[in-house]
């Protein structure tokens, strides 16, 4: 393979301690089959077991591998946005450290590259060990997301990806604080391809995405590139409206043929309770966007760099 531009692994880890000589291990293996040279970004996104020791440990001995140590645990699209703002690569690979992005497979994503595509996607052919609700959810929010975008956002896709440095430079001009970064990379509009890949399970260590967490990154992913939430209030309104009309009607009908005497406040309390419900979910839907433009007006950095190494 021709000599390739500096590549830059942007890896996010939180209590990953178990995991980190071996991810190093397995990149620099990979990349030995390549004729190019790479960095490796590790970000500390406010590790509370021995993460951090363990990649100062690797970056004492190669100075090809960085770190970043977060002051706190800003999450994974901050901890993945810092990293990036620090690549120096011409090809940027972000992937996790929990082994489950493999990274034998960046050798397929820089043969896309190859043929003129500036983003790689790795694309998962399976669905981890996840419970039920997790997998129904997965596929539920993808489905609406596809359906619903203003952009082409890929499914069934995480932060496993190749970029070149123009889709970065964008990226990183990006200033929401809100960050879905899947359709961030997706919004730039530039060409891109998928390599499929078996996502293997977690070996080592706890999943870091709790259900709470997913669900605020896939309530970002919604709010953000769609405008399936605002416009919730316009389908339930026309609903309301049309089952009003034919309740008035089919009351109508009844008094007039069948001389049957409906009292009116017996409709109004259920007609009133639905509504009681409708009201109650389009002020959180308002809620939500107030908040996230609350925390854009703030203005706050998105995260804060307590120390880096080999930077």
């Amino acid at each position: 393979m021709d000599n390739l531009p500096l590549c830059s692994f942007v890896i996010p880890a939180f209590n990953e301690e178990q995991n980190i000589l071996l991810l190093y291990q397995r990149i620099t293996e990979t990349v030995s089959k390549i004729e190019g040279n790479c960095e490796i970004i590790f970000v500390n996104d406010g590790s509370f077991d021995n993460t951090l020791l363990e990649i100062k440990k690797i970056s004492n001995t190669d100075k090809t591998v960085k770190f970043i140590d977060l002051s706190r645990n800003f999450g994974h699209q901050a901890a993945l946005s810092a990293g990036f703002a620090q690549a120096k690569g011409e090809l940027i690979i972000s992937l996790d450290c929990d082994l489950q992005d493999p990274p034998e497979i960046i050798i397929q994503m820089i043969e896309k590259y190859r043929e003129g595509y500036d983003i790689v996607y790795a694309k998962r052919k399976n669905y981890r060990q996840d419970s039920i609700l997790k997998r129904i959810g997965s596929k539920i929010f993808y489905k609406l997301l596809k359906n619903n975008s203003q952009i082409k956002i890929p499914g069934n896709v995480g932060d496993y990806r190749l970029i070149t440095r123009r889709v970065l430079n964008e990226i990183n001009q990006m200033p929401e604080h809100s960050r879905y970064l899947r359709g961030m990379v997706a919004w730039t509009g530039f060409r891109y391809a998928f390599v499929e890949y078996m996502r293997p399970d977690r070996q080592a260590g706890e999943s870091a995405y709790s259900i709470s967490k997913l669900a605020n990154l896939g309530m970002n992913g919604m709010l953000n590139f769609s405008n399936l939430p605002l416009r919730l209030g316009f389908f339930i309104g026309l609903t309301t409206i049309v089952i009003g009309f034919s309740l008035l009607l089919f009351q109508i009908f009844d008094a007039l043929f069948n001389n049957v005497y409906y009292h009116l406040y017996k409709w109004l309390v259920v007609v009133l309770f639905i509504f009681t419900g409708f009201l109650f979910l389009l002020i959180w839907i308002i809620g939500e966007y107030l908040g996230k433009i609350y925390d854009e007006v703030r203005n706050r950095p998105l995260y804060i760099i307590k120390e880096t190494g080999n930077l």
